[in-house]
């Protein structure tokens, strides 16, 4: 029972370590790839969809401008406010 313990608490410890290492990136200039990497629960195909939005529309002018992209929810978006940059 102690050593489940332990698994399961190593594998919270290293979830938690992860999201301490995203961040921060300019969405405005970034590639899909960087983005993937460095913001939490966006996976390479959001991050396709954030390059492609801007693509289409211009630069991002508020982190709240991230919610008009397909996948981009308000939980993503406040897991992410602090990395994510706009200039």
């Amino acid at each position: 029972m102690k050593k489940m313990f332990a698994h399961v608490f190593a594998i919270l410890a290293l979830g938690v370590a992860a999201a301490a290492w995203a961040g921060p990136v300019n969405v405005n200039q970034a590639d899909a790839a960087t983005i993937a990497q460095e913001l939490v629960g966006i996976g390479q195909a959001k991050a396709e969809a954030i390059v492609a939005y801007r693509q289409e529309h211009g630069p991002f002018k508020k982190v709240e401008d991230l919610l008009m992209v397909a996948g981009i929810g308000e939980a993503t978006l406040e897991k992410n406010r602090a990395n994510i940059l706009l200039k």
